[in-house]
């Protein structure tokens, strides 16, 4: 009795230390792990505190005014001081995005909220600007979707939602402007779920969680009639609906790390900005950059940081999850994959570079040539303008830069006519001088036929100006989708077309004037079709300098009867440039140069300006606009002629 009574707590002592036994590795395995983690690289423990969020919209929906109100309640400013020294905006840094209004480069920074580290990625809105948009979400692992109380999901919506949602991500809509008098957030976030469906949303996304908001207040709610008085409720939303990092492995051998943005320093060089997708690098590490087609660029890690608030922090190591920043690689282009190069170890594979929709629309830069050439600019020469577009290629993802027959031409594609136009500003900024032809649609040619880019644009405007819209459309080539009436904000008219992308140069400027100023404008690419014919010529011509020397007002004088100037008196001009609007269609030349005969009963006496005309005022984008396929635009860093081109000048041909 007693023997079975020992054996069977012997068996019972022997099941539990068995059973301890089989649990205690389990628990020293997982707190060693940690701890290795912790000590080479942040865990996926860390990692659960890390979100990754891009700010998508369309334009002028108030994406970046929403993350300056998410920096402003981060405590990222020391004081009130500080937030006013900054202004509204703080992310546009770019002088062009200041002046034009828009986002045009992506760009990143970091909140810390409750114990988390927000890493967010502002975003254009602008179509033009979608490659900006399309590289930058590798890094994001959900995005805000910012839409209009009032306009509600407009063409750029559409874009950028589709790409964020073929990528699986989560979305977090955001409903701003909710201050405005005719904001009707109802309506909008249907029409925001219609979107998601007709884009193909799986049940999980459809299920977005939706946050109502003033960022230029600085307030946000789940409930529109009932809202906070912070942004809380968003900072909530984003850490609650989107996905953390998911890594597979922090092991450094296996680092894998998509370059999605290049940056410049003045003294540190060429810097990669990405998204370490696996694995950890450290500084000074050896590695290799690498396109899955490409030859293998071996180097070392330099610097190393990582965003904290509206600058970067140098750090020694990052894990996977993270967004860095390095440098020692000038090699470095976007759609490198950055993996290990240790001995003895297998690196990872490269990862696929990343797929930009392809330009649509294409201009020539090249030397000036004109007989004022020279005066003003720093970079000249060919060599120059040829370096200064290829370095452009290492950032500007969606452009394309290719030779011409000219050895001091050279021919840019980009996604629109703005997507050039700024380039050529931000050129004539930096000193150069250039010539530059007019733009033109690219043509693709499938199965013998010929094929253009056609766009969807929607257009807004008074009621009463709807049908000189349609009209201009009409003889465009357009084709008509939709059309309604908006009520939401002071009854405008919602007209729909699909046109080419011929059809819409220079179209713009006449819808300004017809619907005196009143008209919205979005347009967005939407496919090749075949070709629709000619679209006629322009309505009226050009003003032309009979001859070399400087305008006066006597000549001026003459030649305004004629039609619209562009120039003033004292302004050198040389033979062919173009000094007006003629009220016809035909070209015609014009002595402004013309001085006022002497006699002796009439003497030189001081010039009179009582009659002279003001000049049209034009800039960069409707200089472009106004070129037509004979003419080319004289580019300095501070004028901006236009001329016939003397390669194919046709006399009394009218503009074509």
């Amino acid at each position: 009795m007693w023997s079975v009574f020992l054996i069977l707590v012997l068996l019972a002592t022997s099941a539990t230390c068995f059973t301890l036994n089989a649990r205690q590795p389990i628990h020293r395995s997982r707190s060693f792990g940690l701890k290795s983690a912790l000590a080479d690289a942040p865990s996926v423990a860390s990692i659960q505190s890390i979100r990754n969020v891009a700010v998508i919209a369309h334009v002028d929906h108030g994406k970046t005014t929403l993350v300056d109100a998410m920096l402003q309640q981060s405590n990222v400013f020391r004081d009130q001081a500080q937030i006013d020294e900054a202004g509204v905006r703080v992310m546009d840094s770019n002088d062009q995005e200041r002046e034009r209004g828009i986002t045009i480069l992506a760009k990143n920074c970091a909140v810390m909220k409750n114990g988390k580290k927000v890493n967010i990625i502002d975003t254009p809105g602008h179509a033009d600007f979608g490659g900006e948009v399309e590289r930058v979400l590798n890094m994001a692992d959900g995005v805000l979707l910012v839409v209009d109380s009032v306009e509600g999901p407009k063409p750029q919506t559409r874009f950028v939602l589709e790409k964020a949602l073929g990528r699986g991500m989560q979305v977090v809509v955001v409903v701003n402007k909710i201050d405005r008098p005719s904001a009707r957030p109802e309506y909008v976030v249907d029409k925001t779920f219609d979107l998601f469906c007709d884009l193909g949303a799986t049940d999980e996304q459809t299920d977005f969680k939706t946050v109502y908001a003033s960022a230029i207040q600085g307030i946000s709610g789940d409930d529109y009639e009932n809202m906070g008085d912070n942004m809380d409720s968003l900072f909530n939303a984003i850490v609650d609906n989107i996905d953390p990092p998911k890594v597979e492995t922090t092991e450094p051998e296996k680092l894998q790390c998509l370059v999605a943005n290049i940056d410049y320093d003045s003294f540190k060089g060429k810097m990669g900005v990405a998204r370490i997708t696996s694995g950890a690098v450290k500084a000074g590490q050896q590695v290799i950059l690498q396109q899955p087609s490409g030859e293998p660029k071996k180097g070392r890690v330099g610097e190393l940081f990582i965003f904290d608030d509206l600058g970067k922090k140098q750090v020694d190591a990052a894990s996977a999850g993270e967004i860095i920043m390095f440098s020692g690689l000038p090699d470095v282009t976007i759609g490198d994959t950055l993996i290990s190069n240790e001995p003895g170890h297998d690196s990872a594979e490269p990862m696929t570079p990343i797929a930009i929709e392809q330009p649509t629309v294409r201009m020539t830069f090249g030397v000036n040539k004109s007989p004022l050439a020279g005066r003003e600019g720093k970079f000249l020469t060919s060599r120059m303008i040829r370096d200064r577009l290829y370095k452009e290629l290492d950032r500007n993802v969606a452009l394309q830069v290719a030779e011409t027959e000219s050895a001091d031409r050279y021919e840019v594609s980009g996604r629109g006519q703005l997507h050039l136009t700024v380039l050529v500003e931000t050129m004539r900024r930096e000193g150069f001088e250039l010539e530059i032809g007019p733009p033109r649609v690219i043509i693709k040619e499938e199965d013998g036929k010929k094929l253009e880019p056609v766009e969807r644009v929607e257009v807004r405007c008074p009621e009463e100006y709807s049908g000189a819209v349609i009209d201009m459309f009409n003889t465009r080539k357009g084709s008509l989708v939709d059309m309604g009436l908006d009520e939401g904000d002071g009854g405008f008219s919602v007209i729909t077309y699909l046109i080419p992308t011929r059809g819409m140069l220079g179209l713009r400027s006449g819808l300004l004037t017809a619907t005196r100023g009143t008209v919205i404008i979005d347009s967005l690419f939407d496919s090749f079709q075949p070709m629709a014919g000619d679209l006629g010529g322009k309505e009226k011509g050009s003003l032309l300098a009979f001859s070399d020397g400087q305008a006066n007002t006597f000549g001026i004088q003459g030649a305004q009867d004629r039609g619209n100037m562009f120039i003033s008196p004292n302004d050198d001009v040389y033979k062919g440039m173009i000094v007006g609007v003629h009220q016809r269609p035909n070209d015609l030349e014009v002595n402004v140069c013309k001085t006022k005969a002497l006699t002796n009963m009439r003497s030189s006496g001081k010039d009179n300006y009582v009659g002279i005309v003001p000049p049209l005022e034009m800039t960069l984008d409707s200089a472009v606009e106004y070129i037509a396929g004979d003419e080319i635009l004289e580019v300095t860093p501070s004028k901006l002629r236009m001329a016939k081109n003397p390669d194919m000048q046709k006399k009394g041909k009218g503009k074509k």
